[in-house]
């Protein structure tokens, strides 16, 4: 299956990963700005815009393969690469695979923890059914700030500062995701070990920088599990991390806990890319 994509620009290459129930358009609010610079690639994941579902487009595995091929039929190998949230984690996939050159995660799901994920599924499965409901009244109501900032006040920081027809559009996009349902479900379901074994084995592969951005308070379990990786895998590899500069002052992280990301040695005979860890809020 191909997915349906977008390119614009020249330059080097760039790929875009969006979110849970969002299309390429999700990032229409920097893509002139990028393709300025780059030749950015934007797709649509399966079940998701243009792109029909295929059989497996209900799970993060089957996002992940497509994805995969997609750069392969493309011939993308390499390519640097940018993913929000499901986007997010996708791309990190990615880079555990050896698929992709520098990698940015924006907020990437799979950090979540006991009744968090109990949380995410209740709360996320409630908001799109509000959502389907509200339908034909979305694009409407994403003029008021308010109610722009109630209904994405889970997916995004600063809802009332967002355009409103770019709201619109993405509410319409949840809202018709027929694959959304499946996909929190398995999210909130799969088995929290395979999440903790991806990122070990980005800090042992031979991409290029990984960057990591999460709100603060999800920082310290990040930065726990990007820099010190579990025992098994065999590796003492530690990551650079910081705050973001800007919300440095804002984050719920000591100086001890920054230093203990820095404290150890790479293993000099295991390639591994730059671990960044920035904060959002």
């Amino acid at each position: 299956m191909t997915l349906h994509f977008v390119r614009h620009g020249e330059g080097p290459r760039l790929l875009l990963v969006h979110g849970l129930g969002g299309t390429w358009r999700s990032w229409s609010t920097i893509l002139p700005a990028l393709s300025k610079a780059r030749e950015v690639t934007a797709i649509d994941l399966p079940g998701h815009g243009e792109t029909p579902a295929a059989a497996d487009s209900g799970t993060f595995a089957g996002l992940a393969d497509s994805v995969e091929r997609f750069v392969l039929e493309q011939e993308l190998d390499g390519i640097d690469i940018v993913g929000s949230s499901l986007g997010a984690r996708i791309v990190l996939e990615m880079a555990r695979r050896g698929r992709v050159g520098a990698t940015v995660a924006l907020d990437p799901g799979g950090f979540w923890r006991g009744w968090e994920r109990t949380y995410f599924r209740t709360t996320l499965a409630a908001s799109i059914r509000l959502l389907r409901g509200l339908r034909p009244a979305l694009p409407r109501l994403s003029w008021s700030a308010v109610i722009r900032s109630a209904l994405l006040a889970q997916l995004s920081a600063r809802p009332w500062r967002l355009d409103e027809e770019v709201v619109a559009a993405e509410l319409q996009s949840f809202a018709s995701t027929k694959t959304f349902d499946a996909l929190v479900r398995d999210l909130a379901t799969g088995s929290s070990k395979k999440v903790q074994r991806l990122i070990p084995l980005i800090l042992s592969s031979s991409a290029g920088a990984v960057k990591t951005v999460c709100v603060c308070r999800d920082r310290p379990l990040a930065l726990t599990r990007l820099s010190h990786p579990p025992s098994s895998t065999g590796s003492p590899n530690a990551g650079t991390s910081r705050c973001g500069t800007a919300q440095t002052r804002r984050c719920n992280s000591s100086s001890r806990q920054r230093g203990s990301a820095s404290s150890q040695s790479p293993r000099r005979d295991a390639p591994r890319p730059d671990i960044e860890v920035l904060s959002k809020t």
